[in-house]
């Protein structure tokens, strides 16, 4: 058995859409999972696509980002349709708490925390809630029963609605493939309830945080402004943390990407309080022994490794001796020369191709802004001079042998910037872009279909 077919999803050619469910709320900003979901499922499914990829689903700060979770085992509730109660009442509430209870007991006291403390961050709580006391927890416990009722109730509401989709989805053969960020949020239950497992001071605030070096792109590097891991804690514990971390997202999930992979090989970290990633340095991670423990327990992972931008051999290497595909972007392959690892006739089987990601330009907009040199690379290398790039760089991806080919939304509906849903190192205006409702059509679905087919994607 070939490294990809021990992947069940990538047990052959498929094709996928990009599609994170904040783009499917409605009016009211609530119910993706509801009939909006079902109705993209079955929509796939006409078109001849077999995978749903999404961004991560945790709860959100305030900006909305799904790469800052609050928890990455709790659900966002406003994906919630408050019209499909789950079944069972009250028991199965129960059974539900009882069954979550190692990690939904502490999210729900950690909400019902946030709120009380106007939103401020865990550790400019009042010194006892910070750092945990027992008394004072059990005493908040009793103050914000109801709160944290009403968010165990959501998360039942999350779990069972979640899991009727994936059903409907399998139904129609469509597979569901998931995110995790490489790093948790600063403010999140997770470094609140696991301090020790992160470079944290005493006041629980970081010491060092993520974050990227200065290159072409950014020449200031980004700064992320996550926590760090404290890897030798984690490696005391056979990398308890990270063993259930992608235990939690693998049961949820039929494939996994893990974000920014690189940083399992060695990461950037910089001082805290800096005012840019300029003044950080490499330091090695244990990636290696921490997959090796993960692949004990789940010998097949299905998981994605995010490899884009400069990435090292050890990188590579990581990713392949694991047998984990990589990703290769259409936007990122024209303006340069024939080696560019993203061009189609560099691509290999191992990879996911995308014509662009959640972080970049619609290919719409991307291509109004090339520049001259990047755009007559594209036309001669694509044959487009009378034709549509978006349609040409859609056709590019499920041409290629890629074994799964994902395409976003967006270019399906050949929309401009204006559909943009993400611009890295930009706090505003994010995460907020709506699928049109009379976008998805019968006649649409039939082209898809019908380039599915042509290249030996569609499997119906």
């Amino acid at each position: 058995m070939s490294e990809l077919h021990r992947l069940a999803v990538l047990d052959r050619r498929r094709s996928g859409v990009l599609l994170h469910p904040s783009s499917l709320l409605g009016p009211q900003h609530r119910g993706a999972f509801g009939a909006p979901a079902r109705a993209f499922v079955d929509w796939l499914a006409q078109a001849g696509f077999s995978v749903w990829q999404m961004l991560p689903l945790g709860p959100t700060g305030a900006d909305g980002s799904p790469y800052w979770a609050r928890s990455d085992y709790a659900g966002n509730p406003l994906f919630i349709d408050p019209e499909l109660e789950p079944p069972g009442g009250d028991d199965a509430l129960a059974r539900f708490c009882l069954a979550n209870e190692s990690w939904l007991d502490d999210y729900a006291l950690y909400e019902a925390l946030s709120r009380a403390q106007g939103g401020a961050a865990w550790w400019d709580w009042p010194e006892p809630l910070r750092d945990r006391d027992l008394q004072a927890l059990q005493q908040a416990s009793r103050e914000h029963a109801a709160a944290m009722a009403r968010t165990r109730r959501e998360q039942w509401q999350f779990a069972h609605q979640w899991q009727a989709l994936r059903r409907h989805a399998q139904e129609r053969g469509v597979r569901l493939f998931g995110d995790l960020p490489i790093y948790v949020a600063p403010d999140s239950v997770t470094t609140w309830t696991q301090r020790e497992q992160f470079q944290l001071n005493a006041q629980g605030k970081p010491t060092e945080v993520s974050g990227v070096p200065p290159d072409y792109f950014a020449e200031d590097g980004q700064l992320w402004g996550n926590p760090l891991y404290d890897w030798e804690r984690m490696r005391a514990e056979d990398f308890l943390f990270w063993r259930e971390r992608l235990a939690a997202q693998l049961a949820r999930f039929d494939l996994l990407r893990i974000d920014h992979f690189r940083g399992l090989a060695a990461y950037w970290a910089v001082p805290a309080g800096s005012l840019n990633a300029r003044g950080g340095r490499w330091r090695d991670a244990p990636g290696r022994d921490m997959l090796s423990s993960v692949a004990r327990e789940l010998p097949d992972m299905p998981v994605v490794a995010e490899d884009l931008g400069v990435i090292t051999r050890d990188v590579d290497a990581l990713r392949r001796d694991f047998g984990m595909p990589g990703m290769r972007v259409l936007q990122f392959a024209f303006g340069g020369g024939a080696d560019n690892p993203h061009l189609p006739h560099n691509v290999s089987r191992d990879c996911v191709i995308y014509t662009g990601t959640h972080d970049n330009d619609t290919t719409v907009g991307w291509y109004a802004g090339l520049d001259e040199a990047a755009r007559n690379h594209l036309h001669d290398y694509l044959g487009i001079w009378d034709r549509d790039a978006s349609d040409a760089l859609a056709r590019a991806a499920l041409a290629s042998v890629a074994q799964l080919a994902v395409l976003p939304l967006q270019d399906i509906l050949r929309l401009g910037t204006e559909a943009r849903l993400n611009l890295p190192g930009t706090v505003t205006g994010n995460w907020q872009w709506r699928a049109p409702p009379d976008g998805l059509t019968p006649a649409l679905a039939r082209h898809y279909r019908e380039l599915n087919e042509l290249y030996g994607r569609s499997c119906a």
